[in-house]
């Protein structure tokens, strides 16, 4: 997760220090260069007086009316400067329209509040699949390292929404049809090996707001910090994927590398034998030697795609 979130960074660095002031008419003509379109900052929900935005990145030739939500997201860090067009290059040439959906970034908001943020994004593409002339029943889901996570827990966790709901993107389905994802963690109870609780500790200590869980106290009426430890391993449980699994859950395809120290293989391991024992379809890609992402991942893209061709194609 500290890679990916490096990467991106040197990756906006670079671009800034390229950019001259008198930029913009480049700008504007690389992108009508582009073979897709870019709609930015669409607003998919509010919390805390803020706006949560996505980004659509539309083909601009043979869209095939699939859609695929891009987790934007590296240790919980989220954020519309980390969307870079690049990384789903290959879906978009192969007509998906991309939906980069920035959540909740630590380390104000937590894991379980990113989750919701996650969800909404589905429900508010899915309400408005006329409006991005998407097919509302093919929607798949990727992302790496916690965006990887993310990703699993869509797939594991949608629901038909919330007929009594107000509004009606909570009304709507979070269901997703298929998940292609890299390195995610999937048991945060145990991680790396069985018993042991990775919770903002052991190999995650650097990485410990995301999992500073808080709750609104009814005594206080304030949101404070949960300590308690019963409270917070009930929580580990409720966002590690490997929970969540059952007989309806969507295809997945997990890439992992099996030299990881980050995000152990033992995570992807565990995830797709629980999946195979309830009868579901999953699939995992071992990188030998690599770590916690690796030079060519762009080139894991085209496996990335090959899923979502063959999960989520038109039926006849």
């Amino acid at each position: 997760m500290r890679l990916l979130r490096s990467c991106l960074l040197l990756l906006l660095t670079c671009a800034a220090a390229t950019l001259a002031p008198s930029a913009s008419f480049a700008q504007d003509k690389a992108a009508a260069d582009q073979p897709y379109t870019r709609e930015e900052d669409v607003v998919y929900g509010r919390k805390h007086g803020m706006a949560l935005t996505l980004d659509v990145l539309r083909p601009k030739e043979n869209p095939n009316g699939a859609a695929v939500i891009w987790v934007v997201s590296g240790g919980y860090f989220s954020s519309h400067d980390a969307i870079q067009p690049a990384f789903v290059a290959e879906l978009l040439k192969r007509g998906y329209t991309v939906f980069a959906v920035v959540h909740g970034s630590q380390p104000k908001f937590t894991i379980p509040e990113a989750i919701a943020d996650m969800q909404r994004s589905v429900r508010f593409i899915r309400h408005n699949a006329q409006r991005f002339q998407i097919d509302p029943q093919r929607i798949g889901v990727t992302g790496a390292s916690a965006g990887g996570h993310l990703s699993l827990i869509l797939g594991t966790t949608g629901d038909d929404g919330n007929p009594k709901a107000s509004d009606p993107v909570e009304r709507t389905s979070s269901r997703v049809q298929a998940v292609a994802c890299f390195f995610p963690p999937t048991d945060f109870m145990n991680y790396g090996k069985e018993g042991n609780i990775s919770l903002g500790e052991n190999v995650l200590s650097g990485f410990k707001p995301p999992f500073d869980f808080n709750e609104l106290s009814k005594q206080t009426q304030k949101f404070e910090r949960i300590t308690d430890e019963q409270r917070r391993h009930e929580i580990g449980r409720q966002i590690s994927p490997v929970t969540h699994i059952t007989a309806d859950d969507a295809p997945t395809l997990i890439i992992h590398g099996d030299a990881d120290k980050l995000v152990p293989i033992q995570q992807a391991q565990l995830f797709l034998a629980k999946y195979e024992a309830a009868g579901l379809e999953g699939k995992l890609v071992t990188k030998p030697g690599a770590g916690h992402g690796w030079a060519t991942i762009l080139v894991d893209m085209q496996t990335i795609a090959d899923w979502f061709d063959a999960h989520l194609a038109k039926q006849e």
